[in-house]
């Protein structure tokens, strides 16, 4: 029998209902361990028929075995105390055995690579995802891409007051979603996070919002706003991509894939076409902006400085730059024109993911071809008149970059050398070489490759290590720490 939408919101709720009183928000004056919460129940949703939906919900997955990790090998800190320092938000190789931790590494010229420590926390099989830090350059928070697959919370929050020796603060999980994805710090302290999915992993996914604790402020849209709810559903809503002008009172977001479509068994992937506008005062969504064909829209980012508040988002089918304009209007009187900035060849079609980062000055552009082996540089000074500064057809020293981070000197760019092994459990098992990349940046913008530091070896005891973000920290000025990004 098939589901009319109204069922699908009725459906919907029915989840979010089973969320709400299977894991009650602790109260912030009990600060009870957020990993005592429990998970919400997943309960299975029957596939509507393929006449109804374009985006059939998928079988739930087999979860995980989360047995207690064991204490990690043996390791050494590092009294050194460098200018420049890289955060790295990592899983290890036997996920099986251990914790997923922060390696804290040197990024000075003359003690590059040189361990620092590391910062366990309490759980392991996370698949470590994104990295930020908040505003006042105290504590860093960090996503779980699979923490649903044990049951596990999805933020982990580190104390960073003594930048070189981290710890471990506190963790915590959304109630209606998962799957924790971009991180944006508020100026006022604390974060917005996005969620591809559902408390079950399923479309639809949220926007969250979380104080400089790691307390839950917020989903939305709310479980309550049944409008917003009905019309999500018209399209994929699977966040991803986040940015923010605070100043202009606008949010973007991008909607990717389905997460549980990734997951055994799968009906194949479910990619998204889609950008939403928001209202940042009323956390709501004005407009949806679509790339036609665009495959999954990964990732979006307001280029600093641009009069027009414009965004750039990567389409990973299209293997294609867009440029959004949010204050700009459609024949149609609809909110947020999308318009192509840069189709980056064959070679950059379907390759998995294509993620970002801009120079402080918003001139140049650097994005991550992560099954192609390859970071494109555009100088998009003039978005009428892109220039690519990579030759497309040059052999890169790297294995699936994925994120991709300018130093907040402006002079190098961190790449870090993988994007998702779901093992077993999933389809996404993209090749890797496990590395930092230290990557020089030339003055007209294009890139020198010459330095790594290779987890696999470095984390040898532990099966190798898989880092998947980072943040870096400058403090050659002490009096003026300075971070790559908020």
């Amino acid at each position: 029998m098939s589901l009319t939408r109204s069922w699908k919101v009725a459906i919907l709720l029915a989840l979010e209902v089973t969320a709400v009183f299977a894991s009650p928000l602790p109260k912030p004056a009990a600060k009870p361990d957020p990993l005592s919460i429990p998970w919400p129940i997943l309960v299975p949703i029957p596939n509507p028929a393929p006449t109804e939906s374009a985006n059939p919900i998928p079988p739930l997955p087999i979860l995980r075995p989360a047995p207690a990790p064991i204490d990690s090998p043996p390791f050494v800190s590092s009294n050194l105390k460098p200018k420049k320092i890289g955060y790295f938000w990592t899983g290890p190789g036997r996920f099986d055995l251990y914790r997923d931790f922060l390696a804290v590494y040197s990024l000075d010229d003359d003690t590059f690579g040189t361990f620092i420590t590391l910062t366990e926390v309490p759980t392991s099989g996370n698949e470590p995802h994104h990295l930020n830090v908040a505003r006042d350059h105290k504590s860093l928070v960090g996503t779980g891409l699979l923490s649903l697959l044990k049951l596990q919370d999805v933020e982990f929050f580190f104390d960073i007051t003594d930048p070189y020796r981290p710890k471990f603060r506190n963790s915590g999980r959304a109630l209606l979603s998962s799957i924790g994805d971009e991180i944006v710090a508020k100026p006022e302290g604390g974060f917005f996070i996005t969620h591809m999915g559902s408390a079950a992993g399923t479309n639809v996914g949220r926007l969250t919002e979380w104080d400089n604790e790691g307390n839950l402020i917020g989903e939305f849209p709310t479980a309550l706003d049944i409008k917003e709810l009905e019309n999500n559903l018209k399209d994929q809503f699977t966040p991803h991509g986040l940015s923010i002008d605070f100043d202009k009172n606008i949010i973007l977001t991008s909607d990717f894939v389905v997460p549980l479509s990734t997951l055994k068994p799968t009906l194949g992937i479910q990619r998204a076409n889609t950008l939403r506008l928001w209202n940042l005062k009323t956390r709501s969504i004005i407009s949806t902006i679509t790339i036609p064909n665009g495959g999954g829209i990964q990732d979006v980012k307001f280029i600093p400085g641009n009069p027009d508040s414009a965004a750039i988002a990567t389409a990973v089918h299209l293997g294609q730059v867009w440029v959004i304009y949010p204050f700009k209007y459609n024949s149609d009187g609809s909110q947020g024109v999308a318009k192509l900035l840069y189709d980056l060849g064959p070679k950059a079609r379907d390759v998995v993911a294509i993620y970002t980062d801009l120079t402080a000055d918003g001139k140049f552009l650097y994005l991550s071809l992560t099954t192609a082996n390859h970071i494109a540089a555009l100088d998009i000074s003039d978005l009428e008149n892109p220039k690519r500064l990579d030759d497309p057809d040059e052999d890169q020293p790297i294995i699936g970059v994925h994120s991709l981070r300018v130093t907040p000197d402006q002079k190098n760019i961190v790449a870090l050398g993988y994007f998702v092994q779901e093992g077993d459990v999933g389809i996404l098992n993209t090749p890797a070489d496990y590395k930092v990349h230290y990557v020089d940046r030339n003055p007209d913008g294009s890139l020198h490759f010459n330095r790594t530091i290779p987890f696999a070896t470095e984390f040898a005891k532990w099966g190798g290590a898989r880092p998947h973000f980072s943040v870096v920290a400058d403090f050659s000025d002490p009096a003026n720490p300075k971070f790559n990004s908020y």
